[in-house]
């Protein structure tokens, strides 16, 4: 696209990917996450361009763009474009300030990774109009209109967790999120003398969006039987195994093994939040091998390529624990590994991962970040 041979910007933003060290599949169901931003992300250039409804937007990344009218915002067949379209959408709806601008994107943030990049991308243009346009969107309405934006254009039913996590967390601190409410406490975090390393299997399977949304739908038919028994059950947040165990003869094998993950996964997470405020790393580990088990074996979004390297983690005496981390199908596995012996398990998972899959893996440390920043360019 032409514009971008001279582009100056006037603001640039930062918008982070995320982990989830526990709570998986729980946001949607209004249970607990145990997220934080990351320091890969998408960094975005933005500048008025004058047109009080043309847009252009490029990626740097991909050498692709595409040009809008702010006053005809439609889907588009292009999967990427529908989340910058959505977020456009919703703004739309909350204010008419929104004039035209021009946008470049460049991310180190790998796409299908389970990292989140969408929400980054959303969350980003989100940022960065509110504050080139004085929209006055405070960050919670930000994170609001991304998720929206996702189930309305991009057609994921995700919860509000990676969102959140893009916007609203603390260097050096995980997010105890309730789902529901929205309250949240930051929770430090002190891994010391073990970093978290993330191993990526390159593979995205399609079935992840998919198999996501009919997860959701899954968990849903479980609540609208056990709501019959008890009419205060809104979401598996409100369930108990005993609660479950009562309707087992009324749901499916498959919807009892889902809901059961759900309950057993809330629980993780607040057992997470403590293992970490006393700083007991051996248990820190352990959780993640169990929920791994549930994600693989009860939850189903897990896949060949990441059992293969959660189990190759058990016979390293380097790591405490390991899980896939994200929407499932692929993406990362997270692992907690001893600094001294970084070099040597990725050195050894990467050799066998590419004789049983033939795919050259990728690993990177990752550290507790801050959410979505932004910063301005003055005129020289």
């Amino acid at each position: 696209m032409k514009f971008l041979k001279n582009f100056k910007s006037e603001l640039t933003v930062e918008s982070p990917g995320r982990i989830n060290l526990i709570g998986e599949h729980t946001d949607y169901n209004m249970g607990y996450v145990l997220p934080t931003a990351i320091e890969k992300k998408i960094i975005f250039q933005f500048r008025k361009n004058d047109s009080p409804n043309k847009c252009q937007v490029y990626s740097t990344t991909f050498d692709t763009g595409f040009k809008l009218d702010l006053n005809a915002i439609e889907k588009s067949a292009i999967e990427w474009e529908n989340y910058i379209l959505g977020v456009l959408d919703e703004i739309s709806k909350r204010t008419n300030k929104l004039e035209g601008f021009d946008c470049t994107i460049e991310s180190n943030l790998p796409t299908g990774s389970g990292l989140s990049s969408s929400a980054a991308l959303e969350c980003g243009l989100a940022y960065g109009l509110n504050e080139l346009f004085d929209l006055g969107l405070t960050k919670m309405e930000m994170v609001k209109l991304s998720q929206v934006a996702e189930h309305t254009y991009a057609g994921t039913q995700c919860g509000i967790m990676d969102q959140f996590a893009s916007v609203m967390s603390k260097e050096g601190h995980m997010l105890l999120l309730d789902c529901r409410s929205l309250d949240y406490t930051p929770i430090p975090i002190n891994l010391n003398p073990y970093k978290i390393i993330l191993l990526n299997t390159k593979v995205s399977h399609n079935l992840a969006t998919s198999e996501y949304n009919t997860r959701k739908n899954e968990c849903e038919q479980g609540v609208a039987v056990l709501k019959e028994d008890y009419p205060e059950v809104n979401s598996l947040r409100d369930v108990t195994f005993e609660m479950l165990d009562c309707v087992r003869d009324r749901v499916s094998t498959t919807v009892y093994n889902r809901c059961s993950f759900i309950i057993a996964e809330n629980n993780r997470v607040h057992e997470m939040a403590e293992a970490l405020s006393k700083n007991d790393l051996v248990k820190v580990g352990q959780i993640l091998y169990d929920a791994h088990e549930g994600i693989s074996k009860l939850y189903e979004v897990s896949c060949a390529e990441s059992d293969y390297l959660v189990e190759f983690s058990k016979s390293n005496e380097f790591v405490l624990g390991a899980r896939q981390t994200g929407g499932g199908f692929g993406g990362c596995t997270l692992n907690i590994v001893h600094e001294d012996g970084v070099e040597n398990f990725i050195t050894s998972a990467t050799k066998a991962y590419k004789e049983n899959f033939n795919i050259v893996l990728e690993a990177f440390e990752v550290k507790p970040s801050t959410g979505t920043f932004s910063y301005t360019h003055k005129e020289s």
